[in-house]
């Protein structure tokens, strides 16, 4: 009896020997598979943070606006700021399309009268914010932020991450005190001190007749 027991536990012994070296030899174990990376939050721009003005009305946005001032770190303007030339943006609807406007912007440049022609889309989801397409990474964000329609207009531009506060008055010289702090406290949310304020030249009549 004690002899059969031996050699049943001999038996045992030599099948764990076989079924853990089978286990190494015949395969090494699988590797637990490496976990998927969460997907990246999507990048946070300061045109995100900014809301445009309660329900904005685009019609009254139409019609032509005077570029009073504007404060941004664009290097244009950093090494040209002093040399800035009256600028006048005009907005139409586009005759094919309810969800863009045709932008025009004139300015002078050597004594002559430059037009730019542009499109912006509009946001249908979120009435204040509009797209200057062009490939995606160079798409101009834009968000109306404060207006009167009747006087006043600041606006914030934003490409590639950079942003332009711009303020726009819809008469000449139409830069009042509580207008020009306004502009100043709204740039310097976006961090741009008084150094990074651009204003443009008085708009004397010699100057709209010559980029109307």
């Amino acid at each position: 009896m004690v002899g059969l027991w031996r050699c049943t536990l001999a038996v045992m012994l030599t099948c764990v020997y076989l079924w853990g070296s089978g286990d190494a030899v015949g395969g090494a174990k699988s590797r637990p598979r490496p976990q998927k990376r969460p997907p990246k939050k999507p990048k946070i721009t300061p045109i995100d943070l900014t809301e445009p003005a309660q329900n904005i009305d685009i019609e009254r946005m139409l019609g032509r606006w005077y570029l009073l001032n504007s404060a941004s770190k664009c290097s244009y303007l950093i090494n040209h700021g002093t040399k800035v030339e009256p600028t006048v943006m005009t907005i139409t609807r586009t005759p094919t399309s309810n969800e863009m406007l045709s932008v025009s912007t004139k300015t002078r440049h050597n004594h002559q009268c430059w037009e730019i022609l542009q499109v912006y889309h509009l946001n249908p989801g979120t009435p204040g914010r509009l797209t200057l397409k062009a490939h995606p990474e160079d798409n101009i964000e834009i968000v109306i932020g404060e207006t009167d329609y009747d006087s006043y207009a600041i606006m914030y531009y934003q490409k590639r991450g950079m942003i332009t506060v711009k303020l726009y008055g819809r008469f000449l010289n139409n830069l009042s005190e509580p207008l020009l702090t306004k502009f100043e406290e709204l740039a310097a949310k976006q961090n741009f001190q008084r150094a990074y304020h651009f204003p443009f030249p008085t708009y004397s009549m010699s100057n709209i007749i010559l980029i109307r």
